[in-house]
């Protein structure tokens, strides 16, 4: 995915557009479940392009979740489950088209953090819990229609996570690697484990090692026949089985060489999570940042593919979709998951035309349990191990560093802080550094409200004032733009005290033209309304201009539109500066033959008749 320039995705808050001769309860039905809207349109070249994609990302789905799975010490068959139920379930629900739902690598990294205090014997109960918490949290943040704040949360926050992650996955994988014994405690920190694994885990096995580099030689040149041929080999799939096979025929197993556990020939089954309030409070605020991470993931994901199909997408329909992925998945013995980087490109790759590509991919990973289970036993851990460290290298987005590092320091900064304490710290405490250090730079920004003087020109317009105009002594103009809320209020109060300080007694008339005046709240409201009443005090007369509809309606509830008098508020109208301009003839008539010495109304007043225009 290139980041030289942020994708524009085509969206909306409510979605497609529906036949409005439906019937209500269809229309109702359809936008819950987008995947049974695109049944109204299906036809049998659709199915084949669907099918087609379905198995091809099935292909890629497997070994990517049993991998994902071994990530945090998960039996694979679990990661397939997820695979399974996860993507079946967000397929339906997707407001994309082409998004593929499933265990992915950055949630599973977030996961092995979460879980780093859990025991061994008790991970599988706990991963299962925290998909049922981290679809609570996705679900309740659809129902408060709140999903479409993480745009609020810079790109750069992905950016860092992705990095910091692929250093960490592959830091955890050396072991598997290099054949060492992990050393250390699960309350440990991970850098005190990976320390003391590398210290006294043991001697390199050599046979693992070689596993693991047959497998990523296998997988890196299957990847360039792809490329150079324009062939659709499942790699990773391909490099597994020959490090299966591998193992089996030179009897590896017996050198040492770790293999996985069996995996049962059984597709998921309905269960309910096990519940423990005590475990709920160690996991929540885990859960709350892990899911986060989920939807900015997969609505990342969404809108890019968007941004290729000219797709719009609803931003709630795909946060539903994932809440109720995990929480469905919860049920069914799946730990947490979101929208596949790699599945959902390959998904689109080939073709995929609607939802349903998704549900044919689980109904293919299902089929790969019930016929190819018992195979499962020959795949050696090194391999798997080998996989990750591919992927990892590949999550890496050097052109969307380079070009983030180089864009702002604001960018540079979270890039480097997520990135820094996803290793140093733990991955899911480094998308809530990322997510504060997104609002904190951002609030400062937006609580800007910038303050410029007009001055009426010989040339007959109305503009801003550069240095060494003189102003004039009876009507003075001040313009301001900015968001008007509480965060602003000290810059605004500032503002305002300058205005007073700049003024004298003899200004007969102020014009304040606060069109480009946004959300105004009670803090601005009322220092704008006793900075009026000091300034009336002194016997000047204020006016305001440029007064939209809502910035009016918030002036007349707090009592400043009766303060001044409709004759002295002028609101917007569709013509370019028109309230201003009214503002300013309104002004001159109050003053009459009382003119400044630089005023150009006095050519008016010395016979000449040229028509007065006021332009900016």
């Amino acid at each position: 995915m290139s980041h030289h320039a942020p994708a524009r995705a085509h969206s909306s808050a409510r979605g497609a557009r529906f036949d409005l001769t439906l019937p209500p309860w269809k229309r109702r039905l359809y936008t819950l479940v987008p995947a049974l809207d695109s049944l109204r349109t299906y036809t049998p070249d659709t199915f084949r392009r669907d099918l087609f994609a379905g198995v091809t990302v099935a292909a890629v789905a497997v070994p990517q979740a049993m991998a994902y799975a071994s990530i945090f010490g998960m039996p694979v068959q679990y990661g397939l489950y997820t695979a399974i139920v996860m993507t079946a379930v967000g397929a339906l629900l997707d407001s994309s088209k082409q998004l593929i739902n499933g265990p992915t690598n950055a949630i599973s990294i977030a996961m092995l953090s979460a879980l780093a205090f859990v025991p061994a014997d008790q991970r599988i109960p706990a991963a299962i819990l925290m998909a049922t918490l981290i679809g609570l949290f996705q679900t309740g943040i659809t129902l408060l229609r709140l999903g479409d704040l993480s745009r609020f949360i810079s790109h750069a926050v992905i950016v860092g996570f992705t990095a910091g992650a692929s250093v960490l996955l592959v830091l955890d994988q050396l072991k598997n690697v290099l054949g060492l014994k992990a050393q250390g405690e699960h309350h440990d920190h991970f850098v005190k484990r990976f320390v003391m694994t590398l210290y006294y885990g043991g001697p390199v096995h050599l046979p693992t090692l070689y596993v693991a580099l047959g497998t990523i030689a296998v997988g890196l040149g299957l990847r360039w026949i792809n490329r150079r041929f324009g062939w659709a080999l499942p790699e990773l799939l391909l490099a597994i089985a020959a490090a299966g096979l591998a193992v089996w025929h030179w009897e590896l197993a017996e050198e040492g060489v770790k293999l996985i556990d069996k995996v049962p020939r059984i597709l998921p089954h309905f269960g309910a999570p096990t519940w423990d309030w005590s475990l709920v409070r160690q996991l929540a605020p885990s859960a709350a940042a892990v899911g986060m991470l989920g939807l900015l993931e997969a609505i990342a994901m969404a809108k890019s593919i968007a941004a290729k199909t000219g797709q719009k997408l609803d931003i709630n329909q795909q946060c539903l979709s994932e809440g109720v992925a995990n929480l469905t998945g919860s049920f069914f013995q799946c730990f947490p998951g979101s929208g596949s980087l790699t599945r959902s490109y390959i998904n689109h790759q080939a073709g995929a035309a609607t939802q349903w590509s998704g549900v044919i991919c689980a109904a293919m990973v299902g089929l790969t349990i019930l016929l190819f289970a018992p195979l499962a036993q020959f795949i050696p851990k090194a391999a798997l191990a080998g996989v990750l460290m591919v992927t990892a290298t590949r999550m890496v987005d050097v052109v969307g560093i380079k070009y983030h590092c180089r864009a702002t320091k604001f960018d540079a900064i979270i890039v480097a802080a997520t990135a820094l304490s996803a290793v140093l710290v733990s991955v899911e405490f480094c998308i809530l550094v990322g997510t504060v250090l997104s609002f904190l730079m951002y609030v400062p920004r937006a609580a800007r409200v910038e303050m410029h003087e007009l001055i009426i020109a010989d040339s007959h317009r109305i503009r801003e004032r550069n240095e060494g105009d003189v102003h004039c002594d009876r009507m003075r103009i001040f313009n301001f733009e900015g968001e008007l809320f509480f965060g602003s209020s000290p810059e605004f109060e500032t503002h305002l005290e300058q205005i007073e300080e700049e003024i004298d007694d003899e200004l007969r008339i102020l014009i304040l033209r606060v069109k480009y005046l946004r959300n105004p709240d009670a803090v601005c409201m009322h220092l704008l309304d006793k900075f009026i009443e000091r300034t009336e005090a002194r016997g000047i007369v204020v006016v305001l201009s440029g007064v939209r509809g809502g910035f009016y309606a918030t002036l007349e509830k707090v009592g400043i539109v009766e303060r001044l008098g409709d004759e002295r508020v002028f609101r917007e109208v569709p013509q370019l500066w028109t309230s201003t301009a009214a503002a300013v003839e309104w002004a001159h008539r109050q003053l009459g033959d009382d003119l400044c010495d630089t005023c150009p109304r006095r050519e008016q007043s010395a016979g000449v008749t040229q028509q007065w225009h006021f332009d900016i």
